[in-house]
């Protein structure tokens, strides 16, 4: 197989960015991170890549690779056409630690909001019971490797659109594991109006696009989480009961979460490659 030229990008956060260039040799079932290795053995010993398990269940060596977010230890060379440059950069979305790794500690902070896992007060767990087709739709969400690719893609959290907080796509499923839980008790909803920012989503499915565990994040996460919002504060009928109750749609709990810093533009936007796999 012929040789891959990588470029990767190159630098910190005090520091102008560049994207070196590196000749890779390729062997059958290379992966881009396979690739990376090389690199890092041969070429460029302090080549800054976070990774763990190589077999796309860590999450942790997410990245950019010729523009599209991707687990760099699932994205074969052989996809891509090697006659042609291959880019690698970190997720533009996040704040920049060195070269390929970024910061993600802020979906930490996000997670840390979320009203957690809240059972009936007065039934002791030896009798929780649910059937398997109630839990069947929460299964789903499990599924996460918390890889954050989804939170990369989201225009919001990527182009940085708002000065307010959005919670994005990852804890968007997390929430609706809770929500859609046949036990749980709690009511997230105004927390997702006016904290979680839910508003804020468009829909557009550039989350569920580049899922790795395929989780149908827009149609089965996000929609239904809207859709109870929407009941919950816009629905006229609810509206007209609740006024004849005399009873408001409740506040959200004051809950503030941390507004995510991205990381500068690259030193310049390299050619993408229209041969890349989806």
């Amino acid at each position: 197989m012929p040789d891959v030229h990588l470029r990767v990008f190159r630098g910190g956060p005090d520091e102008e960015g560049r994207f070196d260039e590196f000749d890779v040799p390729v062997e059958e079932g290379m992966v881009v991170l396979d690739a990376l290795h090389w690199i890092q053995g041969h070429a460029a010993p302090d080549l800054a890549v976070r990774w763990n398990c190589k077999a796309a269940k860590c999450g942790s060596c997410s990245a950019e690779v010729d523009g599209r977010p991707r687990l760099t230890c699932k994205t074969r060379l052989s996809d891509f056409d090697l006659e042609q440059p291959i880019t690698v950069e970190p997720m533009r979305a996040f704040p920049l630690v060195r070269d390929l790794v970024t910061d993600v500690s802020w979906n930490y902070e996000v997670n840390k909001t979320i009203e957690p896992f809240t059972p009936p007060a007065d039934v002791p767990q030896e009798d929780w019971r649910w059937q398997q087709q109630d839990i069947e739709r929460v299964q789903e969400y499990r599924k996460c490797i918390e890889c954050f690719l989804c939170q990369d893609v989201c225009h919001v959290l990527r182009n940085h659109e708002t000065e307010r907080p959005f919670m994005g796509p990852r804890y968007l499923v997390r929430t609706a594991g809770l929500e859609m839980h046949p036990i749980d008790e709690a009511d997230r909803r105004g927390y997702l109006k006016e904290s979680g920012g839910i508003g804020f989503c468009n829909i557009t499915k550039c989350c569920t696009e580049v899922c790795p565990e395929n989780i149908r994040i827009t149609d089965n996460a996000i929609i239904p989480l809207k859709e109870r919002v929407a009941d919950r504060y816009y629905d006229p009928v609810q509206w007209f009961w609740r006024k004849l109750r005399g009873s408001g749609p409740g506040t959200a709990p004051p809950v503030e979460l941390p507004v995510l810093q991205g990381m500068p533009p690259p030193p310049d936007d390299p050619p993408r490659s229209d041969r890349a796999p989806d």
